[in-house]
């Protein structure tokens, strides 16, 4: 069973990608936010709301190709400030990652250099 944290963890990583992609793409549908992030059109549909409740993003309308109306996704002034601060708790957390990596790859490097000086040559 996931715990909250990690479930919040997990929202606010999903929230920083689509936050970015909207930054790139701010005329993409939801549908298509879907298939480039690979999350469910509920799951986009929830955080695209979440972000505008919290006015992080801006929904305007717009006349696409097709004649339809679509909606244009902007980043608000206080959303670049929140992608700003996930993407440096997401950072400071990777790098921590990163180093508890390196020191586990360190330690069994010196493992697998005492196992191959322990064994006799022609072993």
């Amino acid at each position: 069973m996931m715990t909250t944290e990690k479930k919040k963890r997990i929202e606010s990583e999903e929230m920083l990608i689509l936050m970015r992609v909207i930054n790139e793409n701010p005329q993409m549908t939801q549908r298509d936010l879907s298939s480039r992030l690979g999350l469910s059109l509920g799951k986009i549909n929830f955080l695209i709301k979440s972000l505008i409740e919290k006015g992080f993003i801006k929904a305007d309308n717009f006349k696409n190709s097709n004649n339809k109306i679509s909606y244009l996704y902007l980043l608000t002034p206080a959303g670049i400030e929140e992608k700003t601060r996930i993407t440096y708790r997401f950072l400071k957390r990777k790098m921590e990652e990163y180093e508890k990596l390196e020191n586990e790859i360190r330690h069994l490097k010196k493992e697998v250099d005492l196992l191959d000086n322990s064994v006799p040559e022609g072993h």
